[in-house]
């Protein structure tokens, strides 16, 4: 319950944060009439000309504001912030004088005054306020859930010339993935790169002059982009960008050295960072101030991170020291025992009841924040583990010594291995949408993965050539798309005019095998027809001659009885009747003698027809088998070009598929080209 009772404390600092501070009164506080007094008196015997200790100079004006070795002096219109009141009145080491108490509190009062009115030198000095925030991106309320509209994302105009472009490619120490948006903030020497995770494309070059950004976070909504980093032993800062313009918001923090770990709280209201300094400053983000300086951490601190509902903070440091804060009074909330070694990172499950940490002991450590009790561990990676972040789903992605970026369920069971990198793992990040795996390594790879599948789906750089010489580059690349796209167009063709000819022979083969097939049917009516005409004429010549056979036998039948009838007539000629039976007998003979002649004399007709068919049948027979036989080789050669036919359209939609591919591939690279000739043309602007 104690955890929930910080939600009212939050409404509260909310509500007095918004309070005017009060300003001293009375006449403009110059350098020369009121500063420089003060500083004669306590400071410039060790902090002038000739002694510069520190690199400071306190008794000249210009010489003040340049500052010293550890970086700015003086932040006009920010007394608590700047590093000349902070030393005066003990609040940072090296306290100033050194060894002696602070200066008394009514002269303190006008230093840290002088520098609120804007530190001007004399009375005639204009007044120039920096460090001020350009507008006020803090919210009413902690960020929860997917902002309305269009995710922000970058405008197109963003440079895209590297301010550093180094010989070899470094580590990528910050990494971090805008949580709507398919944006990734890489950090490179002197600058963040932003590129788009869905296309790979470089979108834009944020210049971080302060040095190499150490630490990247997207705001709650990913409206903004913070980066922390510096110069090691020299000076450390925090910088916020606006996502959607690109515009260079605020800055703040001057730490003495860089800083290794920061985040803006979900309501945008407060910017916490620490580093070597051992010290935790959190910040108000609406004018810069000052707010609580966190001092248990007994070695650097890591890593850091607000909870997402904006209750809580968590820090990390360099000797395994882990703390959750009430994020609105600093007040310690846990400490969380575990971690043997090396805080590395710290990341909060998207309901700000689970805290994960990686060590450099190789473990992953999961904590509950109602009691602060370590509900889960494992050892992720052999050497260390170095990084740990949470999705929108709750998995977790970790990297570390090992080299292998792993996957994990929310109760640390695993998922997945993914390709081990060059080198030792540094980061590794959800894309927005949790559908890809970003990691860096010690060699400066970035590797992009589908988490779905493991699939490796590019390279990014933290280290990208210019726009010269990407267009050069996409230039080259579109000619050689082109010439393949050429080529395989070229195959394309011929392939299809192969199918083309053999398409035509299969259809000339299949209507052979129709021709043949009606010759066939042709050829068998043909003879048919022969055949039953043969059968008709052999028929006919055969009962012909069966009545030849049978006349003949009557008409000699006929003339032998018509003798004897004559003979007997002859011997008694006075019986007339025998007289007319010869005559009678006589008449049949020679009818039956009429007869036979004449059907003698149509056997040459039909004899003559049949032996006319004959040969036609034969020929009829013949002209059958070798259709027979051309139709049988008109469909074996069917076959063969059937399965010739469907290798042939395999190969062209083969060949097609990858010219149309090809040809595809031509739009994003001439978009490419495009894009870095639209980069060139607005740098020569």
């Amino acid at each position: 319950m104690r955890r929930y009772l910080l939600l009212a404390i939050l409404i509260g600092a909310v509500t007095s944060g918004s309070e005017a501070i009060a300003q001293p009164k009375g006449p403009r506080l110059t350098y020369d009439e009121h500063v420089l007094p003060i500083l004669k008196d306590k400071c410039v015997n060790c902090h002038n000309q000739d002694r510069k200790r520190g690199g400071l100079v306190l008794n000249n004006y210009t010489a003040l504001m340049q500052g010293g070795s550890s970086g700015a002096a003086v932040k006009p219109g920010d007394g608590e912030g700047s590093l000349l009141y902070r030393l005066m009145a003990h609040l940072q080491e090296p306290i100033m004088p050194p060894s002696q108490p602070k200066l008394p509190q009514a002269q303190l009062d006008v230093v840290r005054a002088w520098i609120d009115g804007g530190a001007p030198e004399n009375a005639g000095s204009k007044v120039v306020m920096v460090n001020k925030p350009k507008v006020d991106f803090s919210l009413a309320s902690a960020s929860r859930g997917k902002p309305s509209g269009p995710p922000p994302m970058p405008p197109a105009t963003l440079s895209l010339e590297p301010v550093v472009r180094a010989s070899r490619d470094t580590a990528v120490l910050a990494l971090a993935s805008s949580p709507w948006a398919p944006l990734l903030a890489v950090g490179g020497q002197k600058q963040v790169l932003l590129y788009n995770t869905d296309t790979l494309d470089l979108i834009g070059i944020l210049p971080f002059p302060e040095g190499t950004p150490q630490v990247l976070k997207f705001s709650r909504n990913g409206s903004l982009l913070l980066a922390g980093g510096g110069q090691g032993g020299k000076s450390g800062k925090v910088v916020i960008w606006s996502v959607t313009s690109g515009e260079r918001l605020f800055a703040v923090g001057e730490e003495s050295d860089v800083v290794l770990a920061a985040d803006i709280s979900p309501d945008q209201s407060r910017i916490a960072l620490g580093g070597p300094s051992k010290i935790v400053r959190i910040y108000s983000s609406k004018d810069g101030k000052l707010l609580h300086e966190i001092k248990k951490h007994t070695d650097w601190i890591t890593s850091l991170e607000f909870s997402p509902d904006g209750v809580l903070l968590a820090t990390g440091d360099r000797n395994g020291g882990l703390f959750v804060w009430e994020a609105y009074t600093a007040r310690e909330y846990h400490t969380l025992k575990g971690p043997t070694q090396a805080i590395t990172e710290v990341s909060w499950r998207p309901d700000s009841n689970v805290l994960a940490v990686s060590s450099e002991d190789t473990s992953i450590r999961l904590f509950e924040m109602e009691n602060g009790n370590q509900i889960r561990t494992w050892n992720a990676h052999g050497g260390g583990s170095l990084s740990v972040r949470y999705a929108a789903d709750g998995r977790l992605i970790t990297t570390g010594r090992d080299r292998v970026t792993k996957l994990w369920d929310g109760n640390g069971g695993a998922q997945r291995n993914f390709e081990a990198l060059p080198d030792i793992g540094l980061r590794a990040v959800f894309s927005h949408d949790g559908g890809r795996i970003i990691a860096s390594d010690w060699t400066g790879t970035l590797a992009v993965w589908a988490t779905a599948d493991g699939k490796r789906l590019g390279t990014l750089s933290a280290n990208p050539p210019s726009p010269a010489e990407q267009l050069a580059l996409a230039q080259k690349v579109l000619a050689e798309k082109q010439k393949a796209a050429e080529a395989l167009q070229a195959v394309y063709k011929a392939s299809e005019a192969a199918l083309n000819k053999v398409n035509a022979d299969l259809a000339a083969a299949q209507k052979a095998v129709t021709d043949t097939a009606a010759a066939v049917k042709a050829a068998e009516v043909k003879v048919q027809q022969l055949q039953a005409d043969l059968n008709k004429a052999r028929t006919a010549l055969a009962n012909a001659q069966a009545e030849v056979q049978a006349k003949d036998v009557l008409t000699r039948s006929l003339k032998e009885a018509a003798a004897k009838v004559k003979a007997e007539a002859e011997k008694n000629k006075a019986n007339a009747p025998l007289q007319a039976a010869a005559g009678r007998a006589a008449t049949l003979a020679a009818q039956a003698a009429g007869e036979l002649e004449a059907v003698q004399k149509s056997l040459p007709a039909l004899t003559q027809a049949v032996q006319a068919i004959e040969p036609m049948l034969t020929q009829a027979q013949q002209q059958l088998t070798a259709a027979q036989a051309a139709a049988k080789t008109a469909q074996a050669a069917v076959m063969p070009l059937m399965t010739a036919q469907k290798a042939a359209a395999d190969k062209a939609a083969a060949d097609k598929a990858a010219a149309d591919r090809a040809v595809a591939e031509l739009a994003p690279a001439q978009a490419t080209v495009a894009r870095w000739q639209s980069a060139l043309a607005r740098k020569g602007k």
